[in-house]
């Protein structure tokens, strides 16, 4: 997909591919999703700083800090979903 809206941006509901349906978010929701993804990732970051890898990559120093990571990614998800549901 060529064009790109952010996700805390009213547009999102023209932006699916899977769910048929978003309702628009209040600014206080909108605020808490950018807040989320924003420490999910800070933390991302951190794990690259301490495995001494390059943030701008994908691999990180050893299983557990990739691991590390896949949690991470699930987290920020599943707290999004619960505030955009």
């Amino acid at each position: 997909m060529a064009d790109h809206v952010p996700s805390e941006s009213d547009q999102r509901t023209e932006n699916s591919g899977v769910r048929h349906a978003y309702r628009v978010l209040t600014e206080a929701e909108k605020a808490q999703m950018v807040e989320v993804k924003d420490l999910g990732a800070a933390f991302i970051a951190k794990l690259h700083e301490i495995g001494g890898t390059d943030p701008a990559g994908d691999r990180f120093a050893s299983r557990d800090l990739a691991l590390a990571n896949t949690h991470a990614e699930d987290a920020v998800m599943r707290a999004v979903r619960h505030i955009t549901a």
